[in-house]
């Protein structure tokens, strides 16, 4: 039997790496022997053996010490049990060897090899987020048909300043069973996917990353600090730190993979890891259930302590190994429908240990009210606190603008005379239902939206013709200004903030890849200009502190007209703002509208300017305007305006 030297109570779950050596801990109930294989020390065990055994310690946990271990070496168990016996990943294991994939073998590594930067980074408030979402393996591609990794994204990341964005949220980033992938379909919940580890060009990447740390006065690495899948990712959340971005990360709890691999059995998956027999019971394979909502893998036992404490710790090591500052919980909703009491209990329990791990942690739950007939038909339980009865998340997807927005978008490529609802735009302005805006994730496009065979991106939907066409270009602009400027937390998904009007897939082959040579085009700089105006759309959020608060005010809205006006202000403190917007396909010359206080107003943005920067035609209000007008729409003054076609103007008080 392997010696129990530093092994105890509080001994971890998986491989741990100590002084001279390394503890083993793994989950098999129902085994009759556990033995551990790998190379240590130069020198392989591969034997069923007594002195490769772990003890078991009564409480359904095998342990054990490997003397001479380190970072590096590669292991794996040998599980014994009543339905046959074979080799089982490490649940746990940090990261994966890619050969002989699935039959492969785990890495140790060390938590404390990478030399961390942000120490003095601080997440920004809940109110101030602006979320970017990505895939990995697809936004930062050099080589066509081979994946992007990390350390591409990573040097992506002075841009993703430069944007204005401060949370970034990729898709989830554990091994998948099959590849491409979205990502939700992994069995390997805490290693990195293995396209998204660079294995050559090291030296390269390592140059162009201590470039961008340079530029913040900040201490190299070296090749040794980026050889590992692990240390790939801490760069990545690293640089996003040093920049002042935050890091989301995308998690499935509600179910795992397939647990095949080119269509065979995954046998060496969590999936009956303690070689129970397998007769057709799902309910027997210790981490999971036989309940599936459609999502293609098997929901996980909530009801069994020792599989919550898995996810748990799952999210758990993402705080304290990666640094993270939140996750997005994937379709929490099935959790609550398939587990009942238990899905409520492990929420809870989750949410509040997480937080006593990082009080600043964004957790965010994509919870669709009445998507089952046995979940709430509001979110407010959701983000209701653990110690009230609620789920104790902080926030969930929200899709009332963004159904707004598309829908008026849609209704306005039919042209003018097409009826178009302003009104459901002003209803959703402001989340309904929470005690703040800042509770919803609002966006107009996301990774589920806009994929490969399902919704058109917003370029397309605006004129499905032509979406570089001045229809396309303009609606564009009034959709994205509505959501920058309106309450919640928006989020933006990769390309949209140049105006990629192709849909995305999770092929690096294949031709649904964001256009990033359009940046780069002098013959067309529709792009260049759009991403200019996303900029300056973010910077004005950022700039105007009304932008970020909770109070907004629909005060006027015209269907017939297609325009709406809304106010943000701060109580106490003022700070107004007034944002006017329009899908008309005509300039309104001396529009009437209230303003809530007489005298000048300053014309801080001007949607109009961003086309063919700077528009020499540009239909505007010379800079500002003066509310020199008697009473109107509920306000104590008035102003005549113009109202660019399909644009946005946005005053604030002088």
């Amino acid at each position: 039997m392997l010696p129990q030297d530093h092994v105890s109570a509080a001994t971890p779950v998986g491989a741990t790496l100590v002084r001279d050596g390394a503890t083993f801990r793994v989950w098999a109930p129902r085994a009759s022997a556990v033995y551990l294989h790998g190379r240590f020390g130069g020198v392989a065990y591969d034997a069923q053996t007594d002195d490769r055994l772990l003890a078991h310690d009564g409480t359904g946990y095998w342990t054990g010490f490997q003397p001479g271990a380190a970072d590096g070496d590669p292991y794996r168990f040998w599980v014994v049990g009543v339905g046959g016996s074979g080799h089982k990943r490490d649940p746990y294991a940090r990261e994966l060897a890619p050969e002989g994939f699935p039959d492969c073998f785990c890495i140790l590594r060390a938590v404390d090899r990478y030399p961390w930067h942000d120490a003095a980074f601080r997440a920004p408030d809940f109110s101030d987020m602006v979320v970017y979402q990505l895939h990995i393996g697809t936004y930062a591609i050099s080589r066509f048909g081979i994946a992007s990794n990390f350390l591409d994204v990573a040097a992506k990341v002075p841009y993703l300043a430069a944007l204005g964005i401060n949370v970034l949220q990729p898709l989830p980033i554990d091994e998948q069973e099959t590849n491409p992938s979205m990502g939700y379909g992994g069995a390997d919940l805490f290693s990195p996917d293995f396209p998204y580890v660079a294995t050559d060009g090291l030296p390269a990447y390592l140059e162009a990353i201590n470039g961008i740390l340079a530029g913040k006065a900040l201490a190299p690495l070296t090749l040794a600090d980026i050889s590992s899948g692990t240390n790939q990712l801490k760069v990545l959340v690293d640089l996003c730190h040093v920049h002042g971005i935050a890091v989301m990360f995308d998690v499935v709890y509600n179910h795992a993979g397939g647990f095949s691999v080119a269509g065979l059995l995954d046998d060496n998956c969590l999936y009956y890891f303690d070689r129970a027999r397998n007769v057709g019971d799902n309910n027997d394979s210790l981490y999971f259930t036989n309940q599936d909502r459609g999502t293609g893998g098997l929901a996980f036992a909530l009801w069994n302590g020792d599989v919550c404490r898995f996810l748990q710790d799952n999210a758990a090591r993402y705080v304290a190994e990666y640094h993270a500052d939140g996750f997005r919980y994937d379709e929490i909703s099935i959790l609550l429908s398939t587990s009942q009491a238990t899905g409520w209990a492990f929420c809870r329990e989750l949410t509040s240990a997480l937080r006593g791990l990082q009080p600043r942690l964004l957790q965010n739950a994509e919870f669709w009210p009445g998507e089952f007939n046995d979940i709430p038909t509001t979110a407010q339980p959701i983000v209701t606190p653990a110690s009230l009865g609620g789920a104790g998340f902080d926030v969930v997807q929200h899709d009332a603008l963004r159904s707004a927005l598309r829908g008026a978008v849609g209704a306005a490529s039919a042209g003018a005379g097409a009826t178009l609802s302003m009104v459901s735009i002003a209803g959703a302005l402001y989340p309904p239902g929470f005690d703040h805006a800042w509770r919803a994730v609002t966006c107009i496009e996301n990774h589920d939206l806009v994929m490969v065979g399902r919704s058109p991106r917003i370029p397309m939907l605006a004129d499905g013709s032509q979406p570089r066409s001045w229809y396309a270009r303009s609606r564009a602009r009034v959709a994205n200004a509505i959501l920058l400027t309106a309450p919640g937390i928006p989020q933006l998904f990769m390309g949209q903030e140049f105006l990629e009007e192709k849909p995305w897939g999770v092929d690096p082959a294949g031709p649904a890849l964001i256009g990033w040579a359009g940046l780069e085009n002098t013959a067309d700089i529709t792009m260049a200009d759009h991403l200019r105006f996303t900029q300056d759309v973010l910077r004005l959020r950022r700039t105007m502190p009304a932008l970020r608060d909770d109070n907004v005010h629909p005060y006027y809205v015209s269907d017939t007209d297609r325009v709406l006006a809304y106010h943000r202000w701060i109580d106490g403190v003022g700070a107004d703002v007034i944002v006017v917007a329009t899908f008309a396909e005509a300039t309104w010359w001396g529009y009437s509208l209230g303003f809530p206080f007489a005298g000048p107003w300053r014309e801080i943005f001007n949607s109009d300017v961003y086309d063919n920067w700077v528009n020499p035609q540009v239909a505007g209000n010379g800079g500002g305007i003066d509310a020199a007008g008697g009473p109107l729409h509920g306000f104590v003054a008035s102003a005549s305006i113009v109202i660019p076609a399909n644009g946005v103007v946005v005053f604030a008080r002088s």
